[in-house]
């Protein structure tokens, strides 16, 4: 009841208007809760993070993968390009850095004697894959290669 004589309030200081006043409640509705809705597909990020030299190796096959199944399994590519002979090619590059720390500690007591040993480690690693896939007419693979490094 308090929401309906607020809404009278309103609609009595904009010239009585009410069908205003419910096209904005309704406006209001429809922009909050289009947030609600969950969809099912992937983010872009989460499929381009699937890039690993065994993905490439178990979903990209010469003569048999198409330009849909790349995309699908991979996302977008990072550069698509023509190359001399006309074949179109997509380039695709990640890099992440993986940091990790450590610290262990070890207590010993002997009799009159005692002793202690601590340590701590941090240790930060660059990965790299780069996959590069020529697709023919047909729009199937024509070739590819991937390097994967790790330093």
């Amino acid at each position: 009841m308090i929401y309906s004589d607020r809404l009278q309030e309103i609609a009595a200081t904009t010239g009585g208007d009410m069908n205003w006043i419910n096209g904005v409640g309704f406006a209001l509705f429809v922009v909050l809760g289009s947030g609600c809705v969950q969809t099912n597909t992937k983010p872009v990020t989460t499929r381009n993070g699937e890039l690993t030299h065994g993905n490439v190796q178990l979903n990209v096959k010469v003569g048999q993968t198409s330009k849909a199944d790349v995309l699908e399994h991979f996302g977008a590519p990072n550069i698509t390009t023509i190359d001399g002979s006309g074949q179109e090619v997509w380039s695709y590059q990640r890099q992440a850095t993986v940091t990790q720390s450590s610290s262990s500690s070890n207590y010993w007591t002997v009799i009159l004697a005692g002793g202690g040993n601590s340590a701590s480690g941090f240790e930060q690693t660059q990965r790299t894959m780069t996959l590069i896939i020529k697709f023919g007419k047909d729009n199937l693979v024509s070739d590819f290669r991937s390097r994967s490094s790790e330093f």
